[in-house]
């Protein structure tokens, strides 16, 4: 890994670096979009530019990926690797944009440390730097070959479901009536449309329906912004729910993302969701179901009321399958009966030994929900979580 002599020098400009890199992304995207317009148009998601969100994500990655070569020289996190590196792979990136963004990323290093940027700091970043990047290229190229390269498929809307208000459901097939690879509950696929500017923004949608299918289904939450622009408003889901309707045609990538359901014949598993967090623990469910899973499963949800709860019928259906499974849901507003009134509170359920958990929904949530478990007695390693938009959990750990 780290050599030992960059290792003392990452060690000891850590803390520099770490004060500084909210500046170095911020200026690394600035020099990166002005050399190269197109990234920002048709590959990177402008909301989370706007919102500063992306800049956030990158800064807590570089800072986590550095404290972790210096704090266990002889591991990798592989964990952060893969989860960027599915990401990737569905945005289609490929291994010459890395040697664009190093350019970019040390230029505003430079930018803003100065002089405190000698050859012997210049070298050690240098090789965090490609330590990250080279790992990351190696597990794309495995992920771009299992299934069979990135390219972009055009798919076309054979129905369209109003799950809410601002909830739709997209059912898709293949134009080309080729074979459909399937999917592993709980991955997602990227959406890439076309705007009215002529960008084409790329988003990603868990899938949402059951694998095995020769459909797709994703389902769709419309993302209004706030008064104050902490939150843009969603350019690809309003597009979507304005704009797409059956017999129209969007483009797919490959299913990527790595919060599965790996060997769980036996164990018993927690699923619990806030919000649009539902669209993958819908489909674990369903393959749960469809596998005759017989170990306990808890599923839980949080809303701000029924009428929001998207696919809870399919919610309701898929549990009511299993032979084990107990069914909390909460609701801010007009809970009824049998449901729970407020934010989602594990207090009173009981957890059984050897559960693996399943987190997605908002950060807050899923924080909340993660210490809930560990005081239960639930393994950090068996939590495993899933974040829409720019991982900000690394972010919010420095």
């Amino acid at each position: 890994m780290l050599s030992e002599q960059s290792a003392a020098t990452v060690r000891a400009t850590l803390p520099v670096v770490g004060a500084a890199i909210g500046e170095i992304t911020e200026r690394f995207y600035a020099g990166l979009f002005a050399a190269h317009p197109e990234l920002l148009r048709d590959l990177f998601n402008r909301g989370n530019q706007a919102a500063g969100t992306q800049r956030q994500a990158l800064a807590g990655s570089v800072a986590a990926f550095a404290t972790h070569l210096v704090d266990h020289p002889d591991q990798r996190p592989d964990a952060m690797l893969s989860r960027i590196a599915h990401k990737h792979a569905s945005l289609g990136v490929t291994p010459a944009q890395y040697q664009v963004v190093h350019e970019h990323l040390f230029a505003a290093i430079v930018d803003v440390l100065g002089e405190a940027v000698t050859p012997e700091v210049a070298a050690a970043w240098d090789e965090v730097y490609w330590l990250m990047a080279n790992a990351l290229i190696a597990v794309e190229k495995r992920l771009y070959e299992e299934s069979g390269g990135h390219g972009w498929r055009e798919w076309e809307v054979v129905e369209r479901v109003a799950e809410t208000g601002d909830v739709a459901s997209f059912r898709l097939r293949p134009v080309d009536g080729g074979p459909v690879r399937d999917f592993r509950a709980g991955q997602y696929v990227s959406v890439r449309v076309e705007l009215p500017d002529g960008a084409r923004q790329i988003r990603q949608y868990s899938l949402s329906g059951a694998p095995g299918s020769a459909l797709r289904q994703i389902s769709v939450k419309r993302v209004s912004g706030d008064a104050g622009g902490a939150t843009p408003e969603g350019e690809v889901s309003h597009h979507l729910h304005a704009r797409v309707r059956e017999g129209d045609v969007l483009e797919l990538s490959e299913p990527y993302g790595d919060l599965v359901l790996d060997d769980v014949t036996d164990t018993p598993l927690l699923l619990a969701s806030a919000g649009i967090g539902v669209t993958p623990m819908t489909a674990m469910l369903a393959q749960l179901a469809e596998t005759g899973h017989r170990a306990p499963v808890t599923v839980v949800h949080g809303d701000r009321s029924p009428a929001d709860h998207a696919l809870r019928a399919d919610h309701e259906a898929y549990a009511a399958k299993l032979p084990d499974a107990a069914v909390h849901f909460w609701y801010e507003a007009q809970a009824p009966a049998g449901a729970r009134s407020g934010l989602v509170d594990l207090s009173g359920i009981v957890v059984p030994s050897g559960t693996r958990a399943y987190l997605c929904g908002p950060l807050p949530f899923m924080r909340a929900v993660r210490t809930q478990l560990i005081e239960k007695g639930v393994a950090p390693a068996d939590i495993h979580y899933e974040v829409f938009g720019p991982d900000l959990w690394l972010a919010s750990q420095g």
